[in-house]
């Protein structure tokens, strides 16, 4: 059965246009070696950032390994606090990736499910669920996200606060990204409901539920694939904004953003690399994962084969 899938696969257009493209090909061994990185990061970092008895105040701002006055032991360098920012980078990657990928599923979640049911159902819901949606279409995400973890701060207690913030990041990001997975959803409902399949499922009995999330859903996942990796990188990029402006990841759990707001604050006295090298990591992964989104909605598009 394995042999037969991974036979299928090979054959299949998606991988001869995945092949063909080696732009993709690139892509998607750096995005594979980055995820691979962050999820090693306890076995391939040379030291654990977030612990404070691994850290050196006396190695503070020690530059590239390169740079005069740099250390073997430190290769990308070290921040105001010794901490070896190569390891800070891999577990910081790691920070942004789950946060990434949770709050797309979340919206993948909230807006498949609401665009299939406005689709199906039509009528006043279709149209309560779609005004929703254009009112917050009407406000940028990041803004959306900020007005969520707002709510948020002003509920929890300042020990809940710290305890929950990816959690609550990860809310205010999904929340804040369902609307475009629904409008699609939905779109793709309206033509598959009036397809022959579907009435017949209804002629022989099925309940509504069961035709929507058995029948219609996995005809109409194909954009939704494209929609999730595009909005991974943004996702990402959300997230590396919010803890830039220091409402994101906790200090104790930092991401990229808050790795580049940490470094910000020296970027004009000398240690450069402080902010450099987390902004260049976060800047290759979104470009590689928008690349992925790109040739996966390419490839996916039968108009374009």
């Amino acid at each position: 059965m394995a042999q037969g899938l991974v036979h299928r696969i090979l054959d299949s257009d998606v991988w001869w246009s995945f092949r063909r493209s080696k732009v993709t090909m690139v892509a998607a061994t750096v995005t594979a070696i980055m995820i691979l990185s962050a999820l090693f990061a306890t076995q391939l970092a040379p030291q654990n950032p977030f612990d404070p008895g691994s850290l050196l105040l006396m190695d503070s701002f020690t530059p590239p390994v390169w740079e005069e006055g740099g250390s073997a032991k430190y290769l990308l360098g070290t921040d105001s606090q010794g901490r070896d920012l190569f390891s800070a980078i891999l577990y910081g990657a790691r920070v942004s990736l789950i946060v990434g990928f949770a709050s797309v599923l979340l919206a993948m979640t909230i807006g498949i499910t609401l665009g299939v049911i406005a689709g199906y159902v039509g009528g006043t819901v279709d149209a309560v669920i779609m005004r929703i949606a254009e009112v917050q279409l009407s406000f940028p995400t990041v803004l959306v996200a900020l007005l969520i973890n707002g709510v948020a701060r002003g509920v929890l207690s300042p020990e809940r606060q710290l305890n929950l913030a990816i959690y609550v990041l990860i809310f205010s990001i999904g929340l804040s990204a369902w609307v475009q997975f629904a409008r699609t959803v939905r779109g793709s409902t309206l033509v598959e409901r009036n397809k022959e399949y579907v009435q017949a499922a209804r002629v022989i009995g099925l309940p509504p539920l069961a035709i929507m999330f058995r029948h219609v859903l996995p005809n109409v996942m194909g954009p939704v694939l494209v929609i999730g990796t595009i909005n991974l990188a943004v996702a990402i990029l959300n997230e590396a904004t919010l803890s830039f402006l220091g409402i994101g990841a906790p200090p104790t759990q930092p991401s990229l953003g808050t790795l580049i707001n940490v470094g910000n604050e020296y970027l004009f006295s000398g240690e450069w690399w402080i902010a450099l090298f987390p902004g260049l990591t976060l800047a290759v992964l979104v470009l590689a994962v928008n690349l992925l989104g790109d040739w996966l909605r390419d490839a996916l598009n039968p108009k374009l084969r």
